[in-house]
């Protein structure tokens, strides 16, 4: 029982102090999740929904996550996390920027466009998640989050001739889905971040 207790101590010295960052920007992960759920919402339930419309949607979604994910980025401090964060968000916004002013393009490309992104960015998601196994509990509804995402983006890359309204249900299923993931991540992160510090002291 002594062995186990001091290991459980030393664990906690040990582990490097990136709670505070990540607790520090749990707002950022609810903005994304809740924009995913809006998006997802409006996938699902707006009858008469076109592509072009459908796409823009998705741009708009995804300018919107990118800005957020670029903000927690730069207030994450130095290393590898932050890094992710800026490459993920610099892509969303590059996506978003494309399915929003670049009407030329055909739908099939810009489905591919957005295949990219969401398969690029889960995967970035999934190796936060990773990276953060020690220090946050439930790290891994950031990882069905990127999970989630990954597995749109290799259904759009499949069936992209697929009829709109299947196109719409899986959208806005998936990004439902990671949106909710996303939203109880950033609870889960505010409160072990406002709880994180008693519970290491009584431990030790």
């Amino acid at each position: 029982m002594r062995g186990k207790d001091e290991e459980e101590k030393m664990s906690h010295v040990q582990r490097p102090p990136m709670l505070p960052t990540v607790s520090g920007n749990w707002w950022a992960l609810a903005v994304r999740g809740v924009a995913a759920v809006l998006f997802g919402l409006a996938a699902l339930i707006w009858p008469s929904l076109t592509l072009a419309v459908l796409i823009i949607l998705y741009g708009a979604y995804a300018l919107v996550d990118g800005v957020f994910a670029i903000v927690a980025g730069l207030r994450a401090g130095s290393g590898t996390r932050r890094w992710l964060l800026l490459a993920e968000g610099a892509l969303g916004i590059l996506t978003g920027l494309i399915a929003i002013f670049w009407p030329g393009v055909s739908a099939v490309v810009l489905l591919y466009i957005i295949a990219f992104w969401a398969i690029f960015g889960g995967l970035l998601r999934i190796v936060g998640a990773v990276l953060l196994r020690r220090e946050i509990d439930n790290e891994w509804t950031m990882a069905l989050s990127g999970v989630l995402w990954v597995l749109l983006g290799i259904v759009l890359f499949a069936l992209p001739g697929a009829g709109l309204l299947s196109l719409a249900w899986l959208i806005g299923i998936f990004a439902l889905g990671a949106g909710i993931t996303l939203i109880a991540l950033a609870f889960r992160v505010r409160g072990q971040g406002t709880s994180g510090p008693s519970g290491s002291s009584r431990t030790t």
